[in-house]
């Protein structure tokens, strides 16, 4: 097969090792050396598609999608099979980081995922409903899995309340990665994949809040978290939504003790070092129930100290609220 007058032949020795170097220096972040050794590569095998594909990953860690995306159709041109390939994932991504939604269309549907409006070269993002998916925010940092709704194949919209060190707020969209880091499973048995995050895609004009409630029960606990989503906002009991995971079990299969497929906490806040019981107590655990809660909320300014007094109101003997903090 001859491509750009070459005869395609197995990759060269040196070009290995250009590659393999490069991905050790990625591994230790040094992206523009990586990026210096890559392109050596694919100027020695410029008909070799993972010349190609190998710098679009590197675009893509680095957050050059525009690169990203070039270095990726170089790649697809050359590719030997019709679908399937990752290739096309990796334009996926660059081309949504770009919001060049005929690009993303045609990258999924290349890869074999079934597109609402294929063959259309529509200029509206893609949306295909894929359901609930967990993320985990600032993966090589202190990182946090919280739980989202999948938009299409490289979005999810946070719906849990990330804590403030994560940096991220409830309603967030965030760009991810394609190959799941962990699954989390519910009480169904349901499983769901973990996705890493690159970057904040569609920020939140909603605030992060944080209170100490007194709820008597459960009920008056629950009855708060009703009335924000009501409001079209969000109200979340960390005591016992949030649960500290080390880097090793928040990357493997782990249950997610309340989940239902509806109400999907725990969301888990990962250490470096195992921090010994996997959980803070939750509702579900069978520990006794404590009434002073840490409770993170989405709200608006104007907003947030009304819906508590609401809450109050409605069962003063039983409920109430203290040291109200915005925090993201």
């Amino acid at each position: 097969m001859r491509i750009f007058g070459k005869v395609r032949h197995r990759p060269s020795a040196s070009w290995r090792q250009a590659t393999d170097r490069a991905f050790t220096l990625i591994g230790d972040g040094r992206y523009e050396d990586a990026g210096a050794l890559l392109t050596r590569a694919a100027d020695m095998e410029p008909w070799l598609s993972e010349s190609w594909f190998n710098l679009a990953l590197l675009h893509k860690f680095r957050h050059d999608w525009e690169q990203a995306r070039a270095a990726g159709l170089r790649a697809v041109a050359l590719l030997d099979r019709e679908s399937g390939a990752p290739d096309w994932w990796n334009v996926g991504i660059a081309a949504t980081a770009l919001q060049d939604w005929p690009l993303a269309r045609r990258a999924w549907q290349a890869y074999g995922l079934k597109v609402p409006g294929e063959g259309s070269p529509s200029a509206e993002p893609v949306g295909m409903a894929l359901g609930s998916a967990a993320v985990r925010l600032s993966p090589e940092g202190e990182a946090e899995v919280v739980w989202g709704r999948r938009l299409d194949p490289a979005r999810i919209e946070v719906l849990s309340i990330p804590l403030p060190s994560s940096g991220r707020r409830w309603g967030e969209v965030v760009l991810h990665d394609g190959v799941p880091h962990g699954e989390r499973t519910t009480s169904d048995g349901q499983a769901y994949p973990v996705f890493d995050e690159i970057e904040l895609w569609a920020p939140s004009p909603v605030p992060t809040w944080v209170v100490l409630l007194e709820a008597a029960t459960e009920a008056d606990r629950d009855a708060l978290e009703r009335l924000a989503a009501d409001a079209g906002f969000a109200a979340e009991d960390w005591s016992s939504s949030v649960r500290l995971l080390c880097r090793t079990c928040s990357e493997s299969r782990m249950p997610s003790d309340e989940g239902d497929g509806e109400h999907l906490d725990p969301h888990d806040h990962s250490e470096p070092g195992h921090p010994g019981p996997l959980g803070h107590r939750t509702a579900g655990s069978g520990s006794l129930w404590v009434p002073e809660r840490e409770c993170g909320i989405a709200a608006p300014s104007a907003l947030v100290r009304g819906l508590l007094d609401g809450w109050v109101a409605d069962s003063p003997d039983t409920r109430e609220w203290r040291d109200l903090e915005e925090v993201c």
